[in-house]
């Protein structure tokens, strides 16, 4: 499997940890709280490593594409926590993630002409499938109209983000100096959130360290192997490949979390593997039949 791909894959594994960290984390804190700390904590070390890095932000920047990073990190974050408080962990789970892929797809059909390959098609509807198969799981679904539009909004919000930096990368940006814009300036407009979302939890220790853990390994790190690999794949594949996030976080649940393994998660857990095998590894092409030719012939 190619550098790029694997890249992408490790951080929708760090991506995963998200959940059972705040799981683990203290009582009481509230998750939009918990998000904005988480991209200004990432964004922080991001815009660090980046000045670390001999002339990281040297122009020229789009405005567009940089707003529109920023508007999808900060919309994401507070769209996808309202969606998943209005119909649930499930059906927001299920429409924000599976929806970004495809979101994306159709984001580059329609900017840049560039047609969805069949592959991607069948790799992501094998992985949306597990991504529901996973997620319904976890328990009773219920439907919230309201929910679900909030969930597609994040979906969207995510395509738009990758999109933009994939453009940022292509205009030859380094992926650290991408992330630290998107992130350090998504960290500004989410302080309000995190003001009013009661932030007293971080006053303490185990607070701390939460804050800390999400804001350095399914932040910083991921997104810069993200945007490593985004570098080098278009968004919408780059998209697919971090449905490994929904496995990777159901992994953990059993493992750590004790959580039951059913046999619908481990149905979904198949689908979203096979999607991504589908994806991410590509068969040897057979040899020309007139160069094979050649050399028998030679």
């Amino acid at each position: 499997m190619p550098t790029a791909r694997l890249h992408v894959l490790f951080a929708a594994v760090f991506f995963g940890t998200t959940g059972t960290a705040q799981a683990l984390g203290p009582d009481g804190t509230d998750p939009v709280g918990v998000g904005a700390a988480r991209i200004l904590v990432g964004g922080v070390l991001l815009v660090g490593v980046a000045l670390l890095s001999k002339g990281a932000f040297r122009g020229p920047w789009n405005p567009r594409h940089v707003c529109a990073a920023v508007a999808g990190v900060a919309v994401y974050q507070l769209a996808f926590f309202a969606a998943v408080d209005s119909t649930g962990v499930a059906v927001g789970t299920i429409v924000a993630l599976g929806s970004a892929p495809t979101i994306a797809g159709l984001f580059e059909w329609g900017l840049e002409r560039r047609r969805p390959e069949p592959r991607w098609v069948v790799a992501t509807a094998l992985a949306c499938g597990g991504v529901v198969l996973l997620a319904l799981s976890g328990g009773e679904a219920s439907v919230s109209p309201l929910g679900v539009a909030l969930a597609v909004t994040a979906g969207g919000a995510y395509a738009a983000y990758t999109l933009a930096a994939k453009r940022m990368l292509a205009a030859g940006h380094g992926p650290e100096p991408v992330m630290a814009v998107a992130f350090g300036l998504g960290a500004v407009v989410l302080l309000p959130a995190l003001a009013l979302s009661g932030p007293g939890w971080l006053a303490r220790p185990d607070g701390i360290a939460l804050a800390l853990f999400l804001g350095i390994v399914p932040t910083a790190l991921a997104y810069v192997l993200f945007a490593r690999g985004l570098r080098r794949l278009s968004a919408s594949e780059t998209a697919t490949l971090t449905l490994a996030e929904p496995l990777t976080a159901g992994v953990l649940g059993a493992v750590v979390l004790a959580e039951a393994m059913t046999a619908g998660s481990a149905a979904g857990a198949a689908l979203v593997l096979g999607g991504l095998l589908v994806l991410g590894v590509r068969l040897p092409r057979p040899a020309p039949a007139v160069a094979t030719a050649d050399r028998l012939a030679g």
